[in-house]
């Protein structure tokens, strides 16, 4: 490890796209995106002496428990969930957002690592501090909970048979 400030000066850049992109992902919201992954940079370093070795997935981590700290918030919830959807997009997120809070805490954690922040089944073992075996189960059983409560494919066929009518 022993890594310099000056090595977390010239990781800064890609460390705080990747947790802006991940932040933005979930909560739409740029101003709050980029609270966000500030927050979680200055967290990281704080302790870059002992994450520099992992420090891309350590970042993210953060990010995604900083957005979900917020989201958990209840005047932040209230506000999620009361506002009119603009567009599809916005009522897609929102769903979205609601059905990574129902999920338990350790498949929630994986499937934004993975699928939100794009980590490969090995960071994310490291980050979590768990086997792939591990992560690849919580990952299966997220996205089928996901599948369930979003259904997709459902939605899709419903507008071909209406198409075809």
């Amino acid at each position: 490890m022993g890594q310099s400030p000056q090595n977390f000066e010239t990781a800064f850049p890609d460390l705080y796209r990747r947790a802006y992109s991940a932040a933005f992902t979930i909560l739409g919201r740029r101003a709050e995106a980029e609270d966000l992954a500030q927050e979680a940079l200055a967290r990281t370093y704080l302790r870059w002496e002992k994450v520099a070795s992992y420090a891309t997935p350590f970042v993210l981590r953060v990010t995604t428990n900083l957005v979900i700290d917020k989201l958990r918030r209840h005047t932040m919830a209230r506000r999620l969930f009361t506002r009119p959807a603009a567009d599809e997009e916005s009522a897609d997120r929102i769903d979205l957002q609601r059905a990574l809070l129902r999920l338990p805490e350790r498949q929630r954690n994986v499937v934004v690592l993975r699928y939100v922040c794009d980590l490969p089944e090995s960071e994310v073992a490291i980050v979590l501090g768990c086997t792939i075996g591990t992560v690849k189960t919580h990952a299966s059983r997220g996205l089928a909970s996901l599948r369930r409560t979003l259904k997709p494919v459902q939605f899709m066929a419903d507008q071909e048979t209406e198409k075809r009518l």
